[in-house]
């Protein structure tokens, strides 16, 4: 079934802004995975964050090169990056895949949803591993959760857990017009258990005439509502998104998202926010090299605000 335009409410608070939003270049900059090679369409990026009982932090991502495939990487400083192991294409029965949505459970579980695109189709869906540990994951099951359909390619999604409602905000692309499936919105879902899921519909869309007007995929979300996201103008930037910022559009009930016209316009894509325990945030993005390829960027980001 294809997210619909949303009518109801859905679980973010009011905009009550706790500070400014970690963008890259708030911090120092370091490359956490480079890029796999040279050149156009040779990609380190579209990274999910989570931290460990034992402070580390596990990093899931995508590579594009030769072949496509997820990593899963671990690491107790949060800047060098152990594999711990490999999730190809074939895995899943992809033609691709593209940025994972890494979560450890309330009960200490792991889960990891995957975006797959069905073989000869521009159809994308999305399915859920589950295990013990991040390492489990690597031979853990898949399970569809976002199926998609005819008209919609679901993909790229950003799942979050409380304690008590599980929240997803999934990239859609409409298959309506052939040559056009770039086009991009953000649609809602919620869930008691994180794998059967309502449906809310379309909460961020692009802006005719603006920078997004080609569409807006929301990438992380911070506690007070903002969010981050990207998307482009053309169809002929495609793979050159760039990010910048949203929030509640009213308060009273509206769910929908819309851009902060204040804030800056970042020439990244896929940024991930991680809270840190003691305060502040290390990111994720993946940006642009001179040559066409992308690397995956890692950045401190203090309390304070500086890295």
């Amino acid at each position: 079934m294809a997210f619909s335009r949303l009518t109801s409410s859905y679980g973010l608070p009011a905009h009550r802004v706790s500070g400014p939003f970690p963008l890259p270049g708030a911090g120092r900059g370091m490359v956490a995975v480079p890029a796999p090679g040279g050149g156009p369409q040779r990609w380190a990026g579209a990274p999910s964050a989570a931290l460990d009982t034992d402070g580390s932090i596990v990093l899931a991502y995508r590579v594009r090169d030769a072949d496509d495939y997820n990593v899963i990487a671990r690491s107790v400083d949060g800047e060098r990056y152990t594999t711990v192991g490999i999730l190809t294409k074939e895995r899943f029965g992809a033609m691709m895949v593209e940025r994972p949505a890494l979560v450890r459970t309330g009960s200490g579980r792991w889960r990891l949803y995957v975006s797959c695109a069905t073989p000869g189709t521009k159809h994308w869906w999305i399915g859920v591993l589950e295990a013990p540990s991040p390492e489990g994951l690597i031979d853990a099951q898949v399970h569809p959760v976002f199926e998609g359909d005819e008209a919609t390619a679901v993909k790229d999604p950003v799942i979050r857990h409380d304690g008590r409602q599980w929240q997803a905000w999934i990239c859609c692309h409409p298959l309506d017009e052939p040559g056009q499936e770039d086009r991009m919105t953000t649609a809602y879902a919620t869930s008691d258990d994180g794998l059967r899921w309502q449906q809310h519909g379309t909460v961020l869309s692009g802006r005719p005439g603006a920078w997004d007007a080609r569409g807006a995929r929301l990438t992380s979300v911070l506690a007070d509502g903002r969010v981050s996201y990207d998307g482009r103008a053309t169809a002929e930037e495609n793979w050159f998104e760039r990010t910048s910022l949203a929030g509640p559009e009213a308060t009273g009930g509206d769910a929908a998202l819309m851009a902060l016209e204040d804030s800056p316009v970042v020439d990244v894509r896929y940024l991930d926010v991680l809270s840190l325990p003691a305060g502040g945030y290390r990111i994720f993005y993946e940006a642009r090299r001179p040559d066409g390829s992308h690397e995956l960027r890692t950045e401190l980001i203090t309390p304070t605000g500086t890295g």
